[in-house]
Formats: C-alpha cells, structure tokens, sequence
C-alpha cells in the first residue's frame, strides 16, 4: 500500500500532476472496465442500494450535515473507492459536497473527465491524506472485501470522521453467491475458488462486528439481495469457470458442461444468480 501524509496541507498541484498521468481519454482496457461497471450501476438493484446508503449518511451528521464538534463548517462526505465518480456526481446533486478517494490513477482519471467539477484525491483507504475529523460522512461501497486488514481501515474512517458523523459500508458476501445450476457440487466449488482469489470474502458478514470494535454506536445492518435473472451475468459466470478450470482445480470436461448448462438456462430464461449484499451503518462518537 501507498504511504501517504495523513495530516499534512492538500496537494494543490494540478490534477496531471498530481496523479502523473494523460489527460487522453482512458484505453481500450480501461474503457472495457468502464462499461462492465457503468451497466452494473445503471441495475435497478444497484441504484436502490446507492440511494439507501445516502439515506443512511444523512440520518445523523453526514450528508453534508455539521458533522458535531461545535464546528460550524458543513462535514463533507467521503467516498472511497470511489472508482470513476458516480456517488461524488450524485451526492453532489443531492447538494452534498463529497469528495472521493481512490488508490488508482486510471480511476481518477475517469472520474475527473467524466465529473470536472468534482474533487478527487488519489490515496490508500488505510492512510487516507486527510487530517482528523475531516468529514462529517463516510461511504466504502464494495471496498472492504479488497482489503486483508479491514479493521484497519475502519479505524481510519473513525478518525478522520468528525463526533456525530456517519459510517456505512455495503458490499457483497463472496462466498453466499448463488448460481442455479445442474451440477451444485461443481457451483459451489467454483463460488468458492472465485471468494478465495480475494482478500476479504467474508469481510461484509463482520461489518457489525468492525464497527462495534472501533467505537461506532447506533451499529445496524440490512441485507440487499441481488437477483440477476436476464443473463447478463453469463460472461463473468464462463469467465469463472475457465479461469478455476486453467489452475487445474477441476477438468475440462466438467468446465465445458457447466458452462453449456449456464448457456442453456439463459437462452431459456431461466438463468438464476443472488448475490447477498450488505449495507451496514453506524455513528462516530
């Protein structure tokens, strides 16, 4: 991870500077990544989940709220892991000044093309470049689980977050996921195979639990399942498969007629995947 000054003056050197990139428009790569995130945030699950989480910021001290202290500045919110900028966009339409971190630069590249007239840092969730008491809401959408020490990093949320502002994480459950398929044995393995390449699997059944043990009060957690039933999942589930078949975890004939079923099921429409999401939230003393 990046070292970072925590507590030190802003960068106020111009954005190529300080992120030492182009200013072109992002490559072939970057942009394919773009639209697979873009058609997951325009899902109709996705944007109940967005708007809850903003609800939950605003319920005490965050969403652009005083944030407590006595200090008479608005709180503004911080999104990390805010890849190419949609929550800081529409928290910015609410009337909500957020400004949103991320730790790569191809991300904030995105973001400030795609939003220029939104603030952008790049840093490390575990050492975000703020000083304390910085913001009056705190927002990790999908991020914890990318983390091998999330404890850490709620830590820092409580730290730089002001007396009466607002924590919520939300984020899937890797090893919960769900496929309909006609050979289960074989799905769960590939659930598995697929929870264990990330470093946080399980992280968003122990949000309650992170909270609680960094000193968050009013701790609550709601689960979100998301049901995909059009197909669209199909090239992630044949990705799947094929990468946990090319590490030999299991045979290439078993891969083919896993995948052949999954083709069936959506030509059919009666493809079937859930994945568990949950939003969790909580209140800095």
């Amino acid at each position: 991870m990046t070292s970072t000054n925590r507590t030190g003056p802003a960068d106020t050197r111009p954005a190529d500077a300080r992120l030492d990139r182009p200013t072109t428009e992002p490559d072939h790569t970057l942009r394919a990544l773009l639209a697979r995130l873009d058609a997951v945030d325009a899902r109709p699950e996705a944007v109940r989940l967005r708007a809850r989480t903003y609800a939950l910021l605003a319920e005490t001290g965050g969403d652009g709220d005083r944030g407590g202290g006595g200090d008479a500045s608005p709180a503004p919110v911080l999104d990390v892991g805010c890849g190419a900028g949609l929550a800081v966009a529409e928290l910015a339409a609410r009337g909500v000044r957020a400004v949103g971190l991320d730790l790569d630069p191809r991300m904030l590249a995105a973001a400030e093309l795609r939003h220029p007239t939104g603030e952008f840092r790049r840093g490390d969730a575990h050492a975000p470049p703020f000083a304390d008491a910085s913001f009056g809401g705190y927002r990790a959408d999908k991020v914890l689980h990318e983390s091998a020490d999330p404890a850490a990093v709620v830590a820092e949320a409580r730290r730089v977050l002001r007396p009466g502002g607002r924590i919520v994480l939300t984020g899937q459950d890797w090893d919960t996921i769900l496929v309909d398929a006609a050979d289960p044995a074989l799905t769960r393995t590939l659930v598995h195979a697929r929870a264990d390449r990330v470093p946080g699997p399980r992280t968003a059944r122990r949000y309650r639990a992170l909270l609680l043990d960094a000193g968050f009060r009013d701790v609550r957690v709601e689960a979100d399942t998301w049901v995909v039933v059009d197909g669209s999942l199909l090239p992630l589930l044949v990705g799947l498969a094929e990468s946990v078949r090319a590490n030999g975890t299991i045979t290439a004939d078993r891969c083919r007629a896993w995948i052949a079923d999954q083709h069936e099921r959506a030509n059919a429409n009666r493809s079937f995947v859930a994945v568990p999401m949950f939003v969790a939230a909580g209140t800095r003393p």
